[in-house]
């Protein structure tokens, strides 16, 4: 792949006969006219200005990326393991700096061997981010612009590529590990890194600005519901009420906006399932971890360039149930197998679970029943609300805050039908109190809405679990002066 680029690189950045390393002011010169280099003792670069490389460093670093190129065998590097390959590479790099004399630190020749060796075997200037585990979502806008988001909040960073080929190389790299593409033909891709982390790309000529990637990362270290609340996303209370639901096979529906941490809920609430239950996720880019042995993972897939083979979602969920699972677990409902999941709720697959895009519980039942219309489905509203009231049992409406951060606002029950209106009742809600005036912060609390018997109390009475729900709804409620719970009963 990167040995094509070694011609155009040559012809479009050539090197000055006079360049320099960011950080560094010596010259380099070809080695059969470059004096001997002055005495130095450089000061080491700021680590904070270690990414802000400038044009005379991609000027060093092409040329010398290209006397790499000339130099390996690819064939023989591919039969290499990782690390074998990486240590291959930075041999051969050193002895060119030598060769053609390129004058720098040690510090700054380790920088230009890793970011090479990242190049080659990696996906260039996006592994340091990728090695980040505080990084939410890296957003690339074109060889020149790269922003991420860290705690709730965007940032631009100094990362970029040699030009807008560079990074669609590594676009093509991304989405050929999971067999898609991208091109003119075919600009835009859903794919995934192989720790699941989402990657989305759309190529020119849809992106006037050169190639858009957007990579919605997947922590190393898998979110369990306690984490949840240490990070103040959940109450201890909350905690034990989602871990019930998710143990007394509660059909779960998970709401919220883009970002608001909905993947990541599900997953931590399919860590409630039993080991022994057979489980099958059906997802547009694999994305869920669930933890239990048996699990069965299927992924949707794009048509090719005659336009056929393509397996949509609702196929899948269709044949999920020729499977004999005993949850199914739907990534994302986006259109029409919205009507296949909620069928499959209701007939014998209690427990089932999928993620939707809305603002609210109330929203969310509205957003299902645009999907199955959106199927062609002749049916009257009233039997699609009934078919939804008789499929979902809870809402999990997540959110993100304008203080960049995550929340459960509501745990909220479907009750069933009073004439064409569906009936929602909030178990537990989070109420914004005010906002810290140092760290601009909002405070608030997640609080019981007074409801003592919820409407799967009798599941919860089946497995044995009434207790436990008793006293985790009994802790959360918040009692006004007089000692009386302050509830409401209707969502």
């Amino acid at each position: 792949m990167f040995g094509r680029r070694s011609s155009e690189l040559t012809t479009t950045r050539p090197v000055a006969p006079q360049a320099q390393v960011a950080g560094a002011p010596q010259q380099r010169k070809p080695a059969e006219s470059a004096p001997p280099p002055p005495s130095r003792a450089p000061e080491p670069p700021e680590p904070e200005n270690r990414s802000q490389k400038s044009e005379e460093y991609y000027d060093v670093k092409t040329t010398v990326f290209n006397a790499l190129i000339d130099t390996i065998d690819l064939t023989q590097l591919a039969k290499l393991d990782a690390a074998a390959a990486r240590e291959e590479i930075r041999d051969i790099v050193s002895e060119i700096i030598q060769i053609k004399n390129v004058v720098m630190s040690i510090a700054e020749q380790e920088e230009l061997l890793e970011d090479i060796c990242n190049d080659v075997l990696g996906y260039g200037p996006l592994e340091p981010l990728l090695a980040r585990d505080d990084i939410a979502d890296i957003m690339v806008n074109g060889a020149s612009t790269t922003f991420i988001e860290v705690g709730g909040k965007v940032q631009k960073t100094g990362v970029r590529f040699a030009d807008n080929l560079q990074l669609m190389n590594i676009c093509q790299r991304i989405v050929s590990h999971v067999g898609r593409r991208v091109d003119e033909s075919s600009p835009i891709c859903d794919a995934r890194l192989p720790d699941g982390s989402r990657v989305n790309v759309i190529a020119p000529p849809l992106a006037i600005d050169g190639p858009a990637l957007t990579i919605r990362k997947f922590k190393k270290d898998k979110l369990k519901l306690e984490q949840l609340v240490k990070f103040g996303s959940l109450s201890p209370e909350g905690k034990m009420i989602l871990e019930i639901i998710g143990r007394v096979r509660c059909n779960v529906v998970v709401s919220g906006g883009t970002g608001s941490g909905k993947t990541t809920l599900l997953n931590c609430i399919s860590g409630c399932v039993d080991n022994d239950e057979r489980i099958i996720t059906c997802e547009d880019s694999a994305e869920l971890q669930l933890q239990q042995p048996h699990v069965v993972r299927l992924e949707t897939r794009p048509a090719n360039l005659e336009g056929e083979g393509q397996i949509t979602m609702r196929d899948l969920v269709k044949n999920c149930l020729r499977m004999r699972p005993e949850r199914i677990i739907v990534g994302e409902v986006r259109g029409p197998e919205a009507f296949d999941l909620l069928q499959a709720m209701n007939t014998g697959h209690d427990g089932s679970m999928g993620t939707l895009h809305a603002n609210s519980p109330r929203e969310a039942i509205s957003r299902m029943e645009s999907m199955i219309m959106m199927g062609g489905f002749a049916l009257p509203t009233k039997t699609i609300r009934e078919m939804i009231t008789g499929s979902v049992d809870v809402i999990v409406q997540a959110a993100r805050l304008r203080d960049g951060s995550r929340k459960i606002t509501h745990i909220t029950e479907v009750l069933g039908m009073e004439g064409d209106v569906v009936t929602l009742q909030n178990i537990l809600v989070y109420e914004i109190l005010g906002e810290d005036p140092k760290t601009g912060k909002l405070i608030g609390r997640h609080r019981s809405t007074g409801i003592a018997r919820p409407k799967f109390w009798e599941r919860a009475e089946y497995y044995g679990l009434t207790d436990k729900l008793s006293e985790a709804l009994s802790a959360a409620e918040v009692k006004d002066r007089n000692g009386n719970p302050l509830g409401e009963r209707n969502g």
